[in-house]
């Protein structure tokens, strides 16, 4: 029957029983295919990991221009990595730069932020995990 249409005889899902086929033109079924592959790719949106980087010693405008930042990158649906550098001698005092991570955290409270992961101590930096929900 497809020889007599002057068609292709396409097996479209092998795997069921009996095999589905179709007699169609397969140079215009896989363009179709690629068409609707394109135009899935273009309406999804790749996450991208922001990182933010501050110092335990931040001052209070930087610290709400790295927070307005921080809400900026959650709205758009991307991933924030929050780093709170330590150099030096700033290693002693760890702990404040895990009270500064909770204070982000506790800021964006009110956002709809998801905390990956908690603060925790990686070497020298402090690092904290966020989501958009």
């Amino acid at each position: 029957m497809a020889e007599e249409a002057d068609l292709d005889l396409v097996v479209i899902s092998p795997n069921q029983a009996p095999p589905v086929a179709k007699i169609l033109n397969y140079g215009k079924y896989k363009y179709e295919l690629e068409k609707k592959a394109k135009e899935a790719k273009k309406k999804q949106h790749v996450i991208d990991i922001k990182e933010v980087k501050v110092r335990y010693k931040i001052d209070t405008h930087d610290y709400e221009v790295r927070l307005k930042n921080i809400r900026k990158f959650i709205s758009q649906g991307n991933k924030v990595k929050i780093v709170v550098m330590l150099r030096g001698r700033e290693m002693q005092h760890s702990a404040l730069a895990v009270d500064l991570a909770n204070r982000f955290i506790s800021d964006l409270a009110n956002d709809p932020v998801a905390v990956e992961k908690k603060p925790m101590v990686e070497g020298r930096n402090v690092t904290v995990w966020l989501a958009p929900q």
